[in-house]
Parts: structure tokens; C-alpha cells; sequence
């Protein structure tokens, strides 16, 4: 039977297979094998179709985090959820920044995000910059590992290398064993907790100006 479910599935299937330009209300009817004009009694439109898209893979973003957990640990298991599900859903990760979402599924992820960042004792403003950052943060890292972005990726084993001049590029050349190769698991880590750091030290800054709100949950400092 027909429903939005079969075809929002269908929609993210051929996004990962093919990418979101793939996508038709026409293609989508191919795939399930029925008229286009009966997609039309589930979903209204192609851009109504991506926002589902975005709002089924926000859904299965699986929370672990202890509310009652300091706040910082929180934004680690809250990045590595949000990390788990775009490697799972890559290309669909992308439909997922480039929508404004409003519904349910969509805005929990948002919501429960930024209230820890105020529970850390950010205003509103630092929040949603900070949530922005992070996001930017696990995209870019997810373009990286995909090899969307090959600059600074290590090596693929079939690539020729080509051959670096040390009189020209010393220190290319004397970090060239780094640079050619990479543990993602590790990077991410590293990166997640350059992040969190710094925005430990911010809120402690706040805490000492006087001007942010109480903490909450263990306090600014980690």
C-alpha cells in the first residue's frame, strides 16, 4: 500500500544511491512502481518531499545523553549522534542543512541541543551560533571522510602521489607521512574537543564576568 512512509523511504534511497538533483516526483513514482499523480495524495510537492526527507533522517538521530550529565559531555554524545547518522545517510545529511524545518521530528534535535548550550549558560545568541558551528563542524568532517573534499584527506591507496619539492615546501614535505594518512574516528575526536574546550572556557569567562546564567548540572568548568 501507498503511504508517505514508502515514499519518503523511496525519496531517501535514491538520494544516497544518486543524489538529491535525482529527485522527482516522477523518478520517485518509477521506484515504487505507480502513477506520479498518487504521490500527490501523501506529499504536495518535491520540496515538500526533501523536508520529509530531512525530518526522517533528523528522527533517527538516537540520543544517549544523561540530562542530569555535565553539560559538556552532553555536547560530545550529542555531536557523535549527529556524526552516526550522517555517516549512515550522507548525502541526505546535505537535504538536511539546506532545509528549514518546522515540524517535530525536525525541531527536537534543535531543541534539545540548544537547551544544553543554555543550560552551560550561553545566551541565546552564543546558542544558536554555537549549534551552528557544531554543525559546520560534523558536515565538513563528513565531506572529508566521503572524499568530497579531497584536499586534506590522506591518500587512497589507488592514487598516485605526486612527488613534493622539500627546497620549496619543507614542512609539506617533512609532515607528508601526516598528511598522508588518517585516522577519521581520531581527527573527529580531536576536532570535538578543540570545540568543547574552547566553549568551556568561554562559559567559565561568562561565569567570572558575572554575566551568564547559573549553570546548572555541574557548573561551566570541565
Amino acid at each position: 500500500m501507498l503511504n508517505r512512509n514508502r515514499i519518503v523511504t523511496a525519496a531517501v534511497e535514491l538520494i544516497e544511491r544518486e543524489g538529491a538533483d535525482a529527485v522527482s516526483m516522477r523518478r520517485i513514482a518509477a521506484e515504487l512502481g505507480v502513477g506520479v499523480m498518487s504521490l500527490y495524495n501523501h506529499v504536495p510537492s518535491k520540496a515538500a518531499l526533501l523536508d520529509a526527507v530531512a525530518e526522517d533522517v533528523l528522527s533517527r538521530i538516537g540520543f544517549t545523553d544523561d540530562p542530569s550529565a555535565h553539560w559538556t559531555e552532553r555536547v560530545r554524545i550529542q555531536a557523535r549522534a549527529f556524526r552516526r547518522i550522517a555517516h549512515h545517510y550522507p548525502r541526505s545529511t546535505m537535504v538536511v542543512v539546506s532545509r528549514q524545518l518546522g515540524s517535530t521530528a525536525g525541531l527536537l534535535p534543535v531543541e534539545r541541543a540548544l537547551a544544553t548550550l543554555r543550560d552551560a549558560g550561553f545566551d541565546g545568541r552564543e546558542a544558536v551560533r554555537m549549534l551552528r558551528m557544531f554543525i559546520a563542524y560534523v558536515v565538513g568532517s563528513l565531506l572529508r571522510e566521503v572524499g568530497v573534499t579531497p584536499t586534506f584527506a590522506p591518500v587512497r591507496a589507488d592514487a598516485a602521489v605526486a612527488e613534493v619539492d622539500p627546497a620549496l615546501f619543507p614542512v609539506v614535505s617533512e609532515l607528508r607521512p601526516h598528511l598522508d594518512s588518517c585516522d577519521h574516528d581520531e581527527e573527529f575526536e580531536f576536532g570535538l574537543e578543540l570545540l568543547v574546550q574552547a566553549m568551556a572556557v568561554r562559559a567559565d569567562a561568562r561565569a567570572d564576568r558575572g554575566t551568564g546564567e547559573p549553570t546548572g548540572r555541574g557548573g561551566a568548568r570541565r
